[in-house]
């Protein structure tokens, strides 16, 4: 079975700033099935809303078709239950109720403010941890 996978927004966007990184190289993967990415509504309004912040040479109908491109790939889901706050930032509880719900794992950079995730039976890595796992399998 593929590793279920949701994509933190710092990811996302160091992705898109540039080609060169880890982070690219994930959202490069997307094509390959090499993992199943989730997605929810929330997390949706949040790519959005962080890619149209002004910070990527991007013009506002490429950010569509790359979160457009995403969400095709993406398993879709509604989240009707709300365990809020358990994360340092409560502003990342959505992903993990996302994941939960997924039974997906975090990628994201900032993997110490996911801490609390652990206890729910959420695996948090950074994009080169998630790579070197797939890298190995």
């Amino acid at each position: 079975m593929k590793p279920q996978v949701v994509l933190d927004t710092n990811v996302l966007l160091t992705a898109l700033k540039s080609s060169r990184g880890t982070s690219f190289r994930l959202l490069s993967m997307l094509e390959t099935d090499r993992f199943q990415l989730h997605v929810s509504t929330p997390l949706v309004a949040e790519y959005e809303s962080v890619l149209k912040r002004g910070l990527l040479v991007l013009t506002p109908q490429q950010m569509d078709d790359v979160v457009d491109f995403m969400c095709a790939r993406a398993i879709q889901h509604k989240i009707y239950y709300l365990w809020r706050p358990v994360l340092k930032d409560p502003g990342d509880d959505f992903l993990l109720e996302l994941a939960v719900k997924a039974n997906a794992r975090i990628i994201a950079w900032n993997v110490a403010d996911f801490k609390r995730a652990q206890p729910l039976g959420v695996l948090v890595q950074t994009p080169r941890d998630f790579l070197h796992f797939l890298e190995g399998k």
